[in-house]
């Protein structure tokens, strides 16, 4: 059994000691091959033989519908944006996450409260009232950050994408009017922000410019160990 542990206190009915399964994030922006990798790890950890349940941003059936709609007027403040995030990670914790890991799955997250709180940083919030916000989180057994070189993220963003995206390219953050430079300086914010975390939440880097064979095998044999060591059911068909 995994020794789960919040960064603060638990959240209100949740007994930790119970929760048997694995929260395994996959950090790391936008065309840097988060949501590829899952994917692959999805199918690869059920041909094992593991339950999985997948989580990420904008997924809960709560608010992330209107959290969708709401970021389509490009009007929201920082701090509206920011509990608008945590409202869906909250209600994910409590009717997925956690339920998952009483059961026994690997619960894999697509980014985790780590990008909420580079976002919230990286727009001019105080990092202890980020901490704060979100203190009932649960510590992930593992957090993989996929590193991808600015050159390489601005190729893949616009091969992948016809437009930039407005909040990803941060143009609330006012740090130019040109959509490109903007995208280019906020990319340098998170990034700068994600070492910092990556030093004090011990985060395993991963080299996310190689291909995505490769990257997916490194993963796996890193998230082999971090399995290797949790006792649970293994569930078949």
């Amino acid at each position: 059994m995994s020794a789960k542990r919040c960064f603060g206190n638990a959240p209100a009915g949740v007994d930790v000691s119970k929760l048997s399964g694995s929260l395994i994030v996959i950090e790391g922006p936008d065309s840097s091959g988060r949501s590829t990798q899952i994917a692959l790890l999805t199918e690869w950890l059920e041909q094992q033989g593991y339950a999985v349940e997948q989580v990420g941003l904008k997924r809960s059936t709560l608010v992330g519908p209107e959290l969708e709609q709401a970021k389509q007027g490009n009007v929201l403040s920082p701090r509206t944006l920011s509990l608008f995030y945590a409202t869906d990670f909250f209600d994910q914790l409590e009717n997925r996450i956690v339920p998952a890991l009483r059961a026994g799955f690997v619960v894999l997250a697509d980014r985790y409260i780590y990008t909420l709180m580079a976002r919230d940083i990286a727009r001019g919030a105080e990092p202890e009232w980020v901490s704060s916000i979100y203190s009932l989180a649960l510590v992930p057994d593992a957090v993989f950050y996929l590193m991808v070189s600015l050159r390489t993220l601005v190729e893949r963003t616009f091969q992948s994408h016809a437009d930039l995206d407005y909040w990803e390219s941060g143009m609330d953050c006012g740090l130019s009017r040109d959509w490109f430079q903007s995208f280019v300086k906020y990319q340098r914010r998170m990034r700068t922000e994600f070492i910092r975390m990556q030093k004090q939440y011990g985060f395993v880097p991963i080299n996310a410019n190689r291909s995505v064979i490769t990257v997916q095998k490194d993963l796996k044999a890193h998230i082999q160990q971090v399995l290797d060591k949790i006792e649970r059911p293994v569930y078949h068909e």
